[in-house]
């Protein structure tokens, strides 16, 4: 059971705007900057070899001139001085120019590292806790509708009167519903003992007679205590609505519509959860070369796979391991090794929004 302040009605719903942006110049600047780096790292190693090339040629000249003086005796004393220092000088430009080589490739090293590590994970990091924080923001609206429509005169005519044009009515009713919060597959009330009575399309699912009193959704909102719970069952394949892939909330229906009536039945809003979940994690700000190698995901505390950028949701379950990170901060990455190859792991925690949260986890898996 989940407990939350009552809410006003919102008007028609709709799913939150994505706020992203496409782009096809890089990973947000990362790749950009790893090949200017690499660039001057190529710039410098040139550098140091023509610096190296044109101390071998003063060397020789060096050396030349010395022998030059040697031959000329006590004349070309001074001028073999000269060519020894002009030696020493380009012995000490080459020395230093090889300690600036290795000191500056080891930075340059570190560089990439950092960027290639600790840029792209926090990058990767931000990212998924914008895929958990639209999910939150849109799934609080959920427990706000199923709260309040459950007060609707004709639902609880329905459970009251129970007469066949009672139940007609209520499935008008939410028909007229399903038809401005389009984001809903369906919505179905239930007796107290768990049989259908209504649903909002009943020329499209034939629901009516069915018996939910053992789904999860349904016994939670049963013993609920009052307006302000509501009940919930996680992603899943519903059979409701031709096994399409749903989130259910749920509140009881309670006498005269009151928030601390007797219950008298419940009523399930079945959420169209793929097209929230999918569109988010496909819509990430990726541009496509990079898009074809990450994985973002949703994932419960078991690691049932909930959303996946790849198609594998409600088929898989990922392993515990990677969620480890998680219990020792709410946002970060890590690298991982998976199956022989090493990734940067971008994650964060379900931050919730306003008086809920999921409690999920959102991954973005990219290859290092």
């Amino acid at each position: 059971m989940i407990s939350a302040q009552p809410a006003a009605p919102a008007g028609p719903s709709s799913f939150m705007p994505l706020s992203f942006k496409k782009s096809n110049k890089g990973d947000g600047g990362t790749d950009a900057i790893v090949q200017l780096v690499e660039e001057l790292n190529v710039t410098m190693d040139s550098t140091i070899s023509e610096i190296n090339e044109i101390n071998a040629s003063t060397k020789l000249l060096a050396l030349n001139a010395r022998i030059e003086a040697a031959r000329a005796g006590s004349y070309g004393a001074a001028f073999g001085v000269v060519a020894s220092e002009i030696q020493k000088l380009s012995a000490n430009t080459a020395d230093a120019a090889n300690l600036m080589a290795n000191q500056t490739r080891q930075t340059i090293a570190n560089l990439l590292s950092m960027i290639r590590n600790s840029i792209r994970g926090t990058r990767l990091s931000d990212l998924a806790l914008v895929n958990i924080d639209l999910v939150d923001r849109n799934l609080y609206e959920r427990t706000c509708d199923v709260r309040w429509w459950a007060t609707d005169p004709s639902l609880v005519s329905a459970l009251t009167e129970a007469t066949p044009e009672a139940h007609r009515y209520a499935s008008q009713r939410l028909g007229v519903i399903l038809d401005s919060y389009t984001v809903y597959t369906d919505l179905v009330l239930a007796d107290a003992s768990g049989r259908i009575i209504a649903n909002g399309r009943p020329a499209k699912f034939s629901t009516v007679g069915k018996d939910v009193s053992r789904s999860n959704w349904f016994t939670r909102a049963k013993s609920t205590h009052s307006g302000e719970e509501f009940g919930f069952e996680s992603a899943h394949r519903n059979a409701l609505v031709d096994s399409q892939p749903v989130l259910v909330y749920s509140a009881a229906v309670r006498a005269a519509g009151q928030s601390h009536g007797a219950p008298l039945g419940v009523l399930g809003i079945l959420f169209d959860w793929e097209s929230l979940a999918q569109t988010i994690l496909k819509s990430v700000p990726l541009p496509e070369k990079e898009r074809l190698q990450t994985r973002c995901l949703i994932a419960d505390n078991e690691g049932n796979v909930l959303a996946d950028s790849q198609d594998r949701h409600l088929l898989e379950r990922i392993p515990t391991t990677w969620l480890e990170p998680l219990r020792n901060s709410p946002k970060g990455f890590t690298s991982m090794r998976i199956n022989g190859r090493d990734y940067s792991v971008g994650f964060a925690k379900s931050p919730g929004f306003e008086t809920y949260a999921t409690g999920w986890n959102s991954l973005i898996v990219q290859p290092l």
